[in-house]
């Protein structure tokens, strides 16, 4: 009976034990938690994500870390089961310290980039640095899982987890040839990332022409780049391809780009006319930026009169939509003042014997 009741008594202290440091480790992460999400509900512009990316690992390693101290009390264990008990938790605190450590990194680009928006007017800048970090945060992320499988592997005692290691890398010479041949794409691409970490031939929210498609640069990773093309597909482009091959960027050093809207008319319309209404619609307009504004005959042909009307916005956008709105209004404005000054073609008629009169005519 007294054994029993020591028995009993042991499991219960460790029971204790057990529920005292859990309740303790889940009250501190509250209050802490609390505390922080207060922070930033009254700073708006504080934004360091700690809640989403750090609160669910912080739980994990407060956790197992209660787990740790309350398996040595635990009684009846056998010496091999505490030992693989203590061995299991272990690895799990070390895969949540991993964990915690990429939500740091998160964390901490947060906390450098707030201080650069991409939705400003002029957002070189933000746009160069939301780029690199980008890149290097998945880099950073890579070295952490890479140290992280390392500890995992520095926490068992047992050399011959070494040993079998040892032994498998050196049988697995064929092996190793088949994964470099595959991963060649791979390592071009990280060679690539880098490349344009440094160089920022793109960077996010870049107005760039690829293959024909017109788009932002939506996303950057370590292998690919995610177009966001105008009518909301996503064009997937790998890395590598913006250091081998050509492509238009619009937006690499400044946001301000100039259009063209072309008109084809008779040689019989007024140009001086058609100058001051391009001047009245443009000025009407927000989409323009108040720089760039002219309207010139370009060239000329034995039917019609080429006129291009230039214009600038300070982006890609407004300027599609300001072309738009010359080339309607141009147009309403023929249609109402000169009809008869839109491409005709002519021709004339030869008799067809000595008697007959010739006739002339056009066709509109």
């Amino acid at each position: 009976m007294t054994h029993a009741l020591h028995f009993q008594h042991d499991w219960f202290f460790a029971i204790f034990l057990f529920c005292t440091a859990l309740v303790l480790a889940n009250v501190i992460h509250f209050v802490l938690f609390r505390l922080l999400r207060r922070k930033e509900a009254e700073n708006t512009h504080l934004g360091w994500g700690l809640q989403r990316h750090l609160g669910a690992p912080s739980r994990a390693v407060f956790f197992i870390t209660c787990l740790l101290i309350v398996l040595p009390v635990i009684p009846r264990l056998s010496g091999k089961l505490q030992e693989l008990l203590n061995q299991i938790f272990i690895m799990a605190l070390i895969a949540a310290l991993g964990w915690f450590a990429v939500g740091c990194v998160y964390v901490l680009q947060n906390v450098f980039l707030r201080r650069y928006d991409l939705t400003a007017e002029n957002n070189v800048q933000a746009r160069r640095i939301h780029t690199q970090f980008q890149l290097f945060r998945r880099m950073v992320i890579s070295l952490v899982i890479v140290i992280d499988v390392g500890a995992l592997l520095w926490s068992f005692h047992d050399p011959r987890i070494w040993h079998y290691g040892t032994g498998l890398l050196a049988s697995a010479g064929v092996a190793s040839l088949i994964l470099a041949t595959a991963a060649k794409s791979t390592a071009a691409n990280f060679l690539a990332g880098l490349q344009i970490a440094i160089t920022e031939p793109i960077r996010i929210d870049d107005v760039v022409v690829v293959q024909g498609e017109w788009g932002r640069i939506e996303e950057i990773t370590s292998a690919y780049v995610v177009i966001k093309i105008w009518d909301l597909r996503r064009l997937i482009v790998p890395l590598s391809y913006f250091i081998e091959n050509s492509f238009q960027n619009w937006s690499r050093e400044q946001s301000d780009i100039m259009g063209t809207a072309f008109l084809y008319v008779d040689y019989s319309i007024p140009v001086e006319e058609l100058r001051g209404e391009l001047n009245r619609i443009i000025q009407a307009s927000a989409l323009w930026d108040k720089k760039v504004c002219g309207l010139q005959v370009t060239n000329l042909s034995e039917r019609t009169m080429e006129l291009r009307c230039l214009v600038s916005s300070h982006n890609s956008s407004q300027n599609f939509d300001l072309r738009c709105l010359v080339r309607e209004q141009m147009t309403a404005f023929i249609q109402r003042n000169y009809p008869e000054a839109f491409p005709t073609t002519r021709f004339s008629a030869h008799a067809t014997s000595p008697g007959d009169p010739p006739e002339a005519g056009h066709i509109d």
